[in-house]
Parts: C-alpha cells; structure tokens; sequence
C-alpha cells in the first residue's frame, strides 16, 4: 500500500498479492484510513505491524512477497500474511549474507550495473579541487572491487582516501564497539594489528564513525555523504552527526520523464485552476456544479498518477500530500538525486538552496 505523510492510505494502492482491493476491502482490513503510529513509526523504517520498503533492494522482495500470496490465494491455500513475510525476508537474507546474490551479480555486471565514465569523472573532479573521498559499504571487499572496477576502473581503490566494507550500517553510525581492522585483499582476510590511523590506499574492515571522525577529523556539514537507503545510510549520520547527505534514487528518471509530459503539464495546470475554483466558490457554487468540479478534479488527479506509475503513482506524493517516504526523505537528506553522476553539472563549490514555500498562515501575502 501507499500512505501519506499523514499515515492515510491513498485510494486504490492497496494489494493483497496482485488483485487491488476495494475501499470497503481496505475499511475491513484496518477499520478505516488511517494506519496509527504505533503500527509503522519505529525509528528504521520496520514498525510492530508493518515494514516500510525504501530502497531498490526490495523490488524483488515486495514482487515475491505478492506472487507468493497471490499464489495462495487463487489456490484457495490458507496462509498467515506474517509469516509469508518473514519466510520471503528470511530467503533473501539468507542469499544475501550467503554470498550467492552477489556471485550472481558479479558474474553479470553488465546486467546489474552501468558502465560510464561519468562517476570517475565526477571523482577525478573532485579529487582535482583537493576533495577528500570516503567509501563506506555493507559488502565485503571482492564484491565492491567487481562492482568498483567495472564502473571507475581497475585504479579505483586509488581515488578514495578512505574505504571501508564490512560496515554494519547502521551500528556503524552510532555504536563506537567495534575498531577498525585492517583487511589485506590479496589474502581476502583481516589482520590482527592495532589500527591507529586510517591511510590512503588500505582496506579497513568494520569499524565505526567515532573512529573514522577522530582519525581524519572530518565531522559534521564539512561531510557531504551519498547514500541509497534513507534509513540505513543517512538517518543516523544527519541526526546524530550532523552530516549532510545526499539520496540516491533511480526512480526520480522516470518520474521526471514523465512531469515533463505535455499532458502531465496541462493537467497539473487544470488540477491546480479547479482546486482554487473549488476552494473560492464552495459556499456560494450550486451543488451541481461544485460536485462536476469535483469529479472532473478526480478524475484529472487518477489521470496524473497513471501517468507516473498506474498502480502506485508517484513515490513522492499522493492525491493531497507528500507520501510518507517522501516525508521521511526530507528529514533525512539534504539533496536528492537518480544519479551520483548528476553532479558533474554543477561546479565543485555550488551551494543548493531550499525553495522557500508559502505556509497556510503566508497564503495571505501571495500578489
């Protein structure tokens, strides 16, 4: 399902497997529109009843979990919806931490991956104007090289001055237990030795921001950090260390793609010119009328999100707020982006500035 920013549930979002369920369906299901906060609002995106999806990773997840249940329910098969659940996660844990997904991967980068020489321009760029470069991943050391080498280049490890794999992100961010060991790539293990610096061309396995701050001294908004999942990534780093950071999101392509539509254009331009109609003339507007103007706006919004994404629309918003992901996106992130590359069109120095947006309270000084 979709929910806003408010935990309301947007119309026509809401699946059980692949078949859409009705709004009495949903009424049934959660006894109204509304999700409490208990149920979806712990801190990592995992709530005591539902688990909120945010990252790329998770597309097959949730298009496995459906087919699963989908499955059961054309066969007439009885299922417990929490277990389906935590019996699909525990699957893709387990390839995942097994090392078969990224065999997977490795064996077909050209799949998976892109092969531009805009993200080692990007990196040489900055490395040109005396930018410091760091690498923090989950993943260990011979799945980064694969992914490194066949994006950047054989030399990559050289651009960075520090990379560390094996993070466990997010204890990474806010737990200072575990140090930092040294990782020798020609062997694929670690060393045993003491790590009292963190040098330019090593691999440091583990360890935690404390450390890393303390080390190189780089802390709060002198640190620009890209990250891809808004919890794991940038929560804990913006929060507690104060660094700003940047999202990356794949899917803002296509949804961009599709703002620039000549017919998306037009009907935003409607939807906004009945909403104010709507608004200035519901006290004095015959019934009639009023409730044309409301079908017609309907109709225009379900026309805009089809546009974007027939069954979920747009990931940012829904009929009449910010979704809650976008919410959770704005609080996290200073910057977003599809691509890191994107950055190549700005100068090394530019400074991003936050739209200035009319509260309700300001409406009144609008010309």
């Amino acid at each position: 399902m979709k929910i806003d920013s408010f935990h309301h549930i947007q119309k026509d979002t809401v699946y059980r497997g692949l078949h859409k369920l009705s709004w009495d369906e949903v009424l049934e299901q959660y006894s109204g529109f509304h999700v409490p906060v208990k149920q979806m609002n712990q801190f990592h995106g995992a709530g005591s009843e539902m688990h909120q999806f945010v990252d790329i990773f998770t597309i097959p997840e949730i298009s496995l979990i459906s087919q699963v249940i989908e499955f059961f329910q054309s066969n007439a098969i009885a299922y417990d919806p929490e277990y389906v659940f935590w019996d699909v996660r525990s699957s893709v844990q387990s390839i995942h931490t097994s090392g078969q997904l990224h065999k997977e991967i490795t064996k077909n980068l050209e799949k998976y991956l892109t092969n531009s020489s805009r993200i080692a321009e990007l990196l040489d760029r900055l490395i040109s104007h005396d930018k410091k470069l760091f690498l923090i991943s989950n993943s260990g050391f011979p799945f980064i090289n694969a992914g490194m080498t066949y994006m950047v280049g054989a030399d990559w490890l050289d651009k960075f001055d520090v990379v560390i794999i094996n993070a466990r992100k997010p204890d990474f961010f806010i737990s200072n237990k575990r140090p930092f060991r040294m990782y020798n790539h020609d062997t694929n293990s670690t060393l045993w030795h003491r790590v009292s610096q963190l040098e330019k061309g090593c691999v440091y396995s583990e360890g935690n921001l404390f450390d890393l701050q303390r080390f190189t001294g780089w802390s709060g908004s002198k640190v620009l950090y890209f990250g891809d999942h808004v919890y794991t990534d940038l929560a804990d780093a913006t929060l507690h260390h104060g660094w700003r950071t940047g999202a990356i999101i794949p899917e803002l392509t296509d949804e961009i793609n599709a703002l620039n539509k000549e017919e998306f254009k037009r009907d935003v331009i409607l939807m906004v010119g009945l909403q104010d109609l709507i608004e200035k003339y519901q006290d004095i507007a015959p019934d009639d009328l009023l409730n044309s103007w409301q079908m017609e706006l309907i109709t225009i919004k379900k026309r805009t999100k089809d546009l974007i994404n027939p069954h979920f629309g747009s990931i940012f918003r829904t009929f009449h707020n910010p979704t809650y992901f976008s919410r959770r996106l704005h609080r996290f992130a200073d910057i977003y982006t599809a691509s890191l590359s994107n950055l190549l069109h700005y100068s090394v120095d530019h400074q991003f500035y936050p739209r200035r947006g009319a509260l309700a309270h300001e409406n009144m000084f609008e010309s």
